[in-house]
């Protein structure tokens, strides 16, 4: 994760005919963590999804240092396979992932995607997601659906990718417990 960099550079959200947000811009390096709040509708997936160079900025230009993982609100796993089996996708086509028993879902490996609570649809996300094999994280929500004992475990984890050199991006609405979390508002570049 050496040389890990994410910056934005007067990033500007257009969707439809609306301005979300103008002049936004931030420079975050290895072992930052950055949390964008903001009301629902005000581009926090957005800017989530322009870091990622899934959506192009209005204006502006985002510079990336490091491999992205991506964890929003879409799971891309079979809702019709188990849990085991569509984790087990991945590991195939890509890196090894971190065990379902590491993350405590072994019990869960025969159950059908489509039957997992929200809160395990989460954390199967994480999975997935493979964030530790990449240096810059970006999540969108990833506290929804999770119960306290999983928050914390989520937020251990982040605190621990940044402590090893990794960046953090986390866009959410609840408060998060980080060390030297860095807090953008998307109210202050409202346009």
């Amino acid at each position: 994760m050496e040389g890990a960099r994410l910056a934005a550079h007067d990033i500007a959200c257009r969707r439809g005919d609306r301005l979300l947000f103008a002049g936004l811009s931030f420079d975050l390096a290895a072992g930052d963590a950055l949390q964008v709040t903001g009301a629902n509708g005000t581009g926090k997936s957005s800017l989530i999804r322009i870091l990622a160079g899934l959506l192009r900025p209005f204006s502006g230009s985002v510079e990336r240092g490091g491999d992205i993982a991506l964890l929003d609100g879409n799971l891309p796993l079979d809702a019709h396979l188990p849990l085991g089996t569509a984790l087990g996708f991945w590991e195939k086509i890509d890196r090894p992932r971190v065990s379902a028993v590491d993350d405590g879902l072994a019990a869960l490996a025969d159950v059908p995607v489509r039957f997992l609570s929200t809160g395990q649809r989460k954390r199967a996300a994480v999975l997935q997601s493979n964030p530790a094999a990449n240096a810059i994280w970006l999540l969108d929500e990833p506290l929804n659906g999770l119960d306290i004992d999983a928050v914390g475990a989520l937020q251990a984890r982040i605190a621990r990718h940044c402590a090893g050199g990794g960046i953090a991006v986390v866009a959410s609405h609840q408060p998060l417990t980080i060390a030297n979390l860095r807090q953008i508002a998307l109210a202050d570049y409202a346009a």
